[in-house]
């Protein structure tokens, strides 16, 4: 996968990512992605892309353990977030959401706000403009979390497949 990086720094926090005051509002997908990044960058939400990609520092996503942090981001578009740390509750948020996430430092230094990266998860490896860096490979539970779109899809499809295999014997 590849595409157009939206960088930040350290410590930003869920408030930031999809601001307290809209959490105990229902909001639809569209209108929780326009609220996306919205105390962070004003500019984010009516300019993101589907495909784009968040870059981050240290502690992406401290604070709350609200989804909607994670949602609005994945709403609006983007296709992964590139950090150097995740905040743990958020990483796992994100997987169950569906949004790849991913600790690589080295990557995160090299990479500039506005260029285009490539994410290679079969080598397990980011490609910038600056060089190629390598990350941790997912497990392979892991990958089909995000690959069939979060956990409710995932765990549907294994039931899916378990009944249909029950059915046969």
């Amino acid at each position: 996968m590849a595409g157009r990086v939206w960088k930040y720094g350290d410590d930003i926090n869920t408030d930031v990512l999809y601001p307290g005051r809209y959490t105990y509002q229902l909001l639809n997908a569209e209108d929780m992605a326009s609220h996306a990044l919205e105390d962070l960058d004003e500019s984010f939400a009516k300019n993101v892309k589907k495909g784009d990609i968040l870059v981050g520092g240290w502690n992406w996503g401290i604070g709350s353990a609200r989804e909607q942090a994670v949602k609005s981001i994945l709403y609006a578009g983007v296709q992964a977030i590139l950090a150097k740390s995740f905040a743990r509750i958020y990483f796992r948020n994100c997987l169950n959401e569906g949004l790849l996430a991913i600790a690589c430092p080295a990557a995160v230094d090299a990479i500039e706000d506005g260029e285009t990266v490539r994410i290679d998860m079969a080598q397990s490896h980011i490609e910038t403009c600056r060089g190629v860096f390598p990350f941790e490979p997912y497990p392979e539970y892991v990958q089909g979390l995000v690959e069939a779109g979060g956990i409710l899809p995932f765990t549907r499809k294994k039931l899916e497949q378990r009944a249909a295999g029950e059915k046969s014997l």
